[in-house]
């Protein structure tokens, strides 16, 4: 049996919203121009990137681990490290999952809560220092 350490999948209402979200979250970064540079750094195609966000953070959320059951390890920060990733793009990224949160309707203590968190690790992915372009 699975301790729950991370109640986050079932306090927002577990795939049905997390497939939500995420859907919104990628819809966001297509239609908000201030997502632009992120954007960038992902395919044409989202869908990809969507299945994939959505068994990450089933897992990291404390639900079914089922990104680690298809993919393994997500060893995030090495995973990323092909893309630049800045403040910039740590901010357009946060913007459109914290706008996606509340769109979907997630409590404000949650979102609090997760807004820190996903703050953390998207800044835990920054490889680019601020200010180069490169």
């Amino acid at each position: 049996m699975q301790s729950i350490t991370n109640p986050h999948y079932h306090r927002i209402g577990g795939d049905e919203t997390l497939r939500r979200l995420v859907a919104r979250f990628y819809r966001l970064m297509d239609e908000v121009p201030e997502a632009y540079v992120v954007r960038k750094l992902h395919p044409a195609d989202l869908s990809t990137s969507e299945e994939k966000l959505f068994l990450f953070l089933s897992g990291w959320l404390g639900g079914p681990q089922r990104y680690i059951e298809k993919f393994g390890h997500p060893r995030l920060r090495q995973r990323h490290l092909p893309f630049p990733i800045g403040i910039e793009e740590r901010d357009q990224w946060m913007a459109c999952m914290v706008q996606a949160m509340e769109d979907v309707g997630i409590d404000e203590a949650t979102r609090r809560e997760l807004t820190a968190a996903f703050f953390k690790t998207a800044d835990f992915m920054r490889n680019r220092a601020p200010g180069s372009r490169d």
